[in-house]
């Protein structure tokens, strides 16, 4: 290897440049490309320092070249405080058992983090700047001993020009440059940051408050003009005819005005196309500017959902010539789409504020969502690519068109984006999580949060894949001034729809008192959650059926992850009976235990493994039943979001995936319940007599647009053995598209020796025979008036205890913690008796 190769070589390994064609060289369009350096890495060093020390012994002044940094712990950007002290032994696994009360004190510090890093090119007529992705939540940034700049907010991102402080050489050990983050301690109050920085309350998690850097660092070289973002703003007509307007924010760093060239060219990326181009003059005045041009798009082909068509996206490629010289290059990728609102049939004006049905396109969908319930690790540096690859493969496995992003947890990634435009899932986006109704009434913060979402929504705009916008989270349920808190989003969602053409909705669910009180209806989008928070008041049937509203936002059911996985955070000596790390982790082990009964007339407590497979049995069958139950009301009903997807730690609550990637049997029937086309059958109730005669009706659901002619659905019911007790079919001659039916009523005579339970099988096929949708249903032997009541006992002894304790206080569940029981406070042993068990 030559000299000159083995130096290119170092330049690569060193600083990680994707160099084709540098500022300030000659280039053409096609082999133009941005100089950007990748501080990313695990090359990063972290140091724990009382508030306020760290500059007072100056390691904002550390010289580049030094080596002291060598010694601080080992750390990771992107990451977090909590994995990087994890990792070096500082701190207990947070998520394993307890510990997370035992890492308290971290938040009580600030930490300083360092890299170096070398530059070694010739800087002349160009210019250099750090972006930063986001900062999780204060930082103060220094680069050789300068100080570049402060940032506060979690999500969004800034820049820096370090023109004048960076160091380069052509001698590689000259050329070291040293950039120092402090990360100052997080804040206490969330009130205090509402819309800027995640809550870290509310039953998903802890008090343990995450700090970190915790998206990708860059540093970008351009000439004295630059592209500062690229916007490629779609304009359907119909599926024939689209045009795309480029807006393209550049910057003239130069005192004086300059004439560049703009060259504009984009193609199909994942699908063949021929590639259209533009060439333009414009002059740049010095200072910011957003440029316009307009394209037509010759054979547009446009973005679906994955069930509706295929999610095709665009390539383009933006660069900024004066004359010849390339001063600079943006490429970004984009989708074709048109979201539009129409009012859902069936309810009037007096009873709903806004259209909930999704057109997509020019087409009607029902969105089958769950909430995500994200990032997957609160921590994420304990997370990868690998996790969000695997988790949105499993959302489009389990049929899920739409992913929920809500007002509890953070915009994602640039990674989600990229998996949910490639897969065809929409995404339902909150910008900025706002799950309090706390908004202090400061100008200067309020600006502050307005910014936050822009910027959020700026970043992400170019995803196709996001369909609509929400404002807050439950806010107006917890808001004290509803006026207040309701102009707030009403002024927030001006700001984000400056931004981007999407629908936007205040808040969810609207149906709260105070959100009456600001003048919403009462018919709203609802949060179906009364069947948890009022545990015993209706059984499952009852319940679902008694909800009737456009939009179902939120339907949480609880259930306990796998054996497996439970053994990877909670103590072996805590596993069975359910010790305390079950409470910290949110398991809620009296609802838990009646809800079990509720479904199988039986709270399942024989072993560990029974209890568990019980737990997420119920939630899939209560999911299952109240998915079938919105998807016959459309187009009534447009919509279901189940809570929750994932969740970000190993809890015991909300997830149908677990913090280990681990489906639970509830995901097979969500998968069942998500088929596009549904065969389904609606009953009365689950329990029935010997005596009784078992009846139903058999709907088809599809929510393609294609219809199907000379079909079949065959039927089978079976008893406690599996044993076939009577078995028909009946011919369908049409189902239509975008439809929602009832085919057939029956009746079935058959239950005389069945003991305990009883089983339906459904299936539906096409006039070739091939299997469009099949569905299967659990039925129980028993009084359902009897039951019910004792449902309704069983809740209401629970609600009484639990009046004692604050929410989310789950001593309750124990006796020792709670002081109750003196023989048990008096034993040696460590054993905590857990009630109901």
């Amino acid at each position: 290897m030559n000299f000159n190769k083995l130096s290119l070589l170092l330049v690569f390994l060193l600083c990680g440049l994707g160099v084709y064609a540098q500022p300030s060289t000659i280039s053409n369009h096609n082999n133009n490309s941005q100089l950007i350096t990748s501080l990313d890495s695990q090359r990063w060093k972290m140091k724990m320092m009382l508030p306020g020390e760290g500059v007072k012994h100056g390691l904002h002044k550390l010289p580049p070249g030094d080596i002291e940094t060598l010694v601080w712990n080992p750390a990771k950007v992107p990451g977090d405080v909590y994995t990087d002290l994890w990792k070096a032994g500082a701190i207990e696994d947070p998520y394993f058992g307890r510990n997370s009360v035992k890492a308290q004190w971290v938040m009580q510090y600030e930490w300083w983090y360092s890299t170096q890093f070398k530059v070694n090119q010739d800087l002349t007529d160009k210019v250099a700047r750090i972006d930063f992705e986001s900062i999780d939540h204060e930082a103060d940034i220094w680069l050789n001993g300068h100080k570049i700049g402060s940032h506060k907010g979690s999500f969004s991102s800034f820049s820096f020009d370090v023109t004048e402080a960076i160091l380069t050489n052509k001698h590689w050990l000259k050329a070291t440059n040293m950039l120092v983050i402090r990360l100052a301690p997080p804040p206490q109050v969330n009130a205090n940051v509402a819309g800027l920085k995640t809550p870290w309350f509310g039953d998903y998690w802890r008090d343990l408050i995450p700090m970190g850097i915790t998206g990708s660092i860059d540093l970008v070289f351009t000439g004295k003009s630059r592209i500062l973002d690229v916007y490629a703003k779609p304009n359907v007509v119909n599926e024939k005819k689209a045009s795309v307007i480029f807006e393209i924010e550049v910057e003239n760093t130069e005192k004086v005005a300059k004439e560049k060239n703009i060259t504009v060219s984009f193609k199909g990326k994942n699908f063949d196309s021929k590639g259209q181009s533009i060439s333009f003059k414009q002059v740049l005045q010095p200072g910011k500017q957003v440029i316009k041009k307009e394209i037509e798009v010759n054979n547009p082909q446009l973005w679906w959902p994955w069930d509706l068509g295929k999610p095709n996206l665009y390539e383009a490629k933006v660069s900024l010539d004066e004359g010849k010289i390339n001063q600079d290059f943006k490429e970004i990728t984009y989708g074709l789409r048109r979201v539009d609102m129409e009012w859902n049939p069936g309810f009037t004006r007096d009873e709903v504020s806004f259209p909930r049905t999704t057109l997509i396109n020019g087409k009607p969908i029902f969105i089958r969502s769950a909430c995500w319930g994200g990032p997957p690790d609160i921590f994420v540096g304990r997370t990868s690519e690998e996790k969000y690859r695997k988790l949105i493969a499993l959302a489009k496995e389990a049929n899920m068109n739409n992913i929920r992003i809500f007002g509890w947890h953070p915009p994602e990634i640039p990674l989600f984006y990229k998996l949910c435009n490639e897969a065809g899932i929409s995404v339902w986006q909150d910008i900025i999580p706002l799950g309090t109704g706390n908004i202090p009434n400061d100008p200067e913060l309020l600006e502050r949060i307005y910014q936050e979402g822009e910027n959020v929504i700026k970043n992400r705009r170019n995803n196709p894949s996001i369909i609509m916008m929400e404002g807050g989270e439950e806010m107006l349920l917890r808001a004290s001034d509803a006026q207040y808190a309701n102009n707030f989003l009403k002024t927030l969602g001006k700001r984000y729809q400056g931004m981007v053409d999407l629908p936007y909705v205040p808040d969810s669910p609207l149906t709260c008192h105070v959100s009456i009180e600001a003048g919403y209806k009462k018919k709203e989008a609802v949060h179906a959650l009364a069947y948890f928070y009022g545990m015993g008041r209706k059984p499952m049937e009852d319940w679902f059926k008694s909800l009737d509203y456009p939009i179902v936002p939120e339907l949480a059911i609880t259930s306990v992850p796998n054996v497996e996985s439970l053994k990877k955070f909670i103590p072996e000596n805590e596993l069975w009976p359910p010790g305390p790390s079950w409470g910290h982790h949110w398991a809620d082990l009296d609802r838990l235990r009646i809800q079990n009964f509720d479904t199988f007339g039986d709270e399942k407590k024989g072993s560990l493994q029974e209890f568990v497979d019980a737990t997420q049995d119920a939630q899939g069958i209560i999911f299952q039943l109240s998915i079938e139950h919105f998807r016959r009301n459309k187009p009534r009903t447009s919509g279901i979001a189940l809570c929750h997807f994932i969740t970000y730690w190993p809890d015991m609550k909300w997830a149908m995936i677990d913090n280990y990637l681990q489906p639970k049997r509830s995901f097979d029937f969500v998968k069942t319940a998500y088929q596009p086309v549904l065969v389904n059958l609606n009953f009365e109730k689950r329990r029935w007599k010997n005596s009784e005669t078992f009846k139903g009706e058999f709907w088809i659901v599809n929510d393609l647009y294609k219809a199907y002619k000379n079909c079949k659905v065959s039927y089978s019911v079976l008893d406690d053995d599996k044993k076939v007790l009577k078995k028909s079919s009946f011919e369908v001659k049409k189902i239509e598209e975008n439809s929602s039916k009832q085919f057939i009523e029956f009746e079935a005579k058959v239950l005389k020796k069945v003991k305990k339970n009883f089983y339906v099988e459904v299936e539906l096929t096409d006039s070739n025979g091939t299997v469009l949708s099949s569905n299967n249903y659990m039925f129980l032997i028993g009084d359902q008036k009897a039951d019910a009541a004792k449902f309704d006992k069983m809740g209401e002894e629970i609600r009484n205890r639990n009046t004692e304790y604050s929410y989310g206080n789950y001593y309750r569940f124990f006796e020792k913690m709670t002081g109750e029981n003196k023989k048990t406070l008096e034993s040696k042993t460590d054993t905590i008796k857990t009630r109901g068990f």
